[in-house]
């Protein structure tokens, strides 16, 4: 079976709608909060429990806490036994970090005066604790925690938290204490993650939530996760600040005939290896060129070692759609707002007509050489970002979400005591909304200031 390959007028409306994963989970979910929320570490331990003897978990451990000395010794372990791999991840962070930074210097405080003596200003404040979460299933994600890390550390805010899955302690003489991925700790010393938990799923969120006897309450809570663990944000949501619900990946690829179908390809099969949900899809202007794309698909399969659910993937959502301009390819992107957007493009007038046209994705890739594979890895910007066409109305993970935007209020008098001339104004138009609304007291209490 090959990718499907159709004309733009015949893209159905369903290519558009938002692409969740559903959630028959909810009730269960529901449970673990409540528990979570009632009974703390004890329904922890009861969850965990559970899950563990069910054969869902890997282990349950008496404690959640992960010792610092254990964080560093897996990153100590990671930089002798696999260098490469640590100085990976560490110039990762090291780029994001410094594009975190970089976003945080455009939030600043400031102070004007509107009229004269009535000073309005903002002021940004970093929360006070950030609670990520990093998955470690079938690949842990190291990267993701690179992710979570570094715009939470740029922010400024107190103290980072991390949960993640619990995995079995080598310690032989204390099996139960806790331990998580080897790799995921290493990232979390490199990353100067304050406190580690192995401790997952749903009832590791509603601890970030709501906090229990050894879990910190958080004030937001960032990073990727299960069909159970995004339905628990969402639950959670309001009374903690989220990133977003993240649905199943995706990347668009907008192709003219100067890329390389071959480049194109891997591309496309790189997202799609993700799961058996991640969708590819190519938009491009001929059929020959759609095709060359097919047939790289079909060539590289064959040598990829998670090419079954890469074939999946590419069977039921991956898609190759020919336009006939560049109009009609950025309406169906602008349509689609896709998570990852490439111009896989010379640079020239065409290129540049599609940047001017193209508005809705978590991340433009401009270029054939500016692959998306970095944008996951080594580029500096965050991988997290919106699926599903969130990305008409919100962006990526970034140092914002890390940060509140308060306003202030203050007003000046003359040296006589007199009210200056922008605050007398503004006591007029107050005093007269009040009392339009029906709101007396309001009117009141802008009127005893006139003087």
């Amino acid at each position: 079976m090959a990718i499907k390959i159709i004309n733009a007028n015949e893209v159905s409306k369903d290519f558009y709608q938002p692409r969740t994963l559903g959630s028959s989970v909810t009730e269960k979910v529901q449970t673990f909060i409540a528990k979570v929320k009632a009974q703390g570490d004890k329904g922890l331990h009861q969850i965990n429990d559970e899950l563990f003897n069910s054969g869902f978990d890997k282990a349950s451990p008496d404690t959640f806490e992960i010792p610092k000395e254990i964080l560093k010794a897996s990153a100590e372990k990671m930089q002798k036994e696999n260098p490469k791999l640590y100085d990976a991840i560490s110039h990762s962070y090291e780029l994001a970090l410094k594009f975190a930074k970089k976003q945080r210097k455009c939030f600043y405080d400031f102070e004007t005066e509107l009229e004269e003596g009535l000073f309005t200003g903002q002021k940004i404040i970093p929360v006070e604790r950030a609670g990520l979460y990093v998955p470690a299933g079938r690949f842990p994600l190291f990267s993701s925690l690179v992710m979570c890390a570094s715009p939470a550390k740029a922010s400024g805010c107190s103290e980072t938290i991390l949960c993640t899955p619990p995995a079995p302690n080598p310690d032989k003489t204390n099996p139960k204490a806790p331990y998580a991925d080897e790799g995921i700790m290493a990232t979390a010393y490199i990353c100067g993650i304050d406190k580690v938990f192995a401790l997952g799923g749903a009832q590791a969120v509603a601890a970030m939530a709501y906090g229990t006897e050894s879990i910190p309450k958080c004030d937001v809570i960032a990073g990727p996760g299960n069909k159970f663990v995004t339905e628990a944000k969402r639950l959670v949501y309001g009374d903690v600040g989220i990133d977003m619900i993240a649905g199943p990946t995706e990347a668009f690829i907008i192709a003219d005939e100067s890329a390389n179908p071959s480049w194109v390809a891997a591309d496309m099969l790189a997202q799609a290896e993700h799961d058996v949900d991640a969708q590819s899809v190519l938009v491009t202007f001929t059929e020959d060129f759609a095709k060359k794309v097919s047939e790289e698909i079909e060539k590289q399969l064959e040598t990829l070692p998670t090419a079954k659910t890469t074939r999946q993937s590419i069977d039921k959502n991956g898609l190759i759609i020919i336009a006939e301009s560049l109009e009609t390819a950025s309406k169906i992107a602008n349509g689609k707002a896709p998570e990852h957007l490439e111009l896989a493009m010379d640079q020239g007038e065409n290129r540049t007509k599609l940047m001017e046209l193209t508005h809705n994705y978590g991340t433009l890739f401009i270029g054939h050489q500016a692959a998306e594979v970095l944008g996951d890895y080594a580029a500096g910007l965050n991988h997290i970002l919106p699926t599903s066409g969130a990305a008409k109305f919100t962006g990526g993970l970034s140092v914002r979400m890390f940060l509140k935007t308060v306003t202030t209020l203050r007003t000046e008098q003359n040296s006589d005591g007199s009210l200056k001339e922008g605050v007398k104004h503004s006591i007029k138009t107050a005093s007269i909304l009040g009392h339009t609304e029906g709101l007396t007291a309001h009117a009141r209490a802008a009127e005893v200031r006139e003087g």
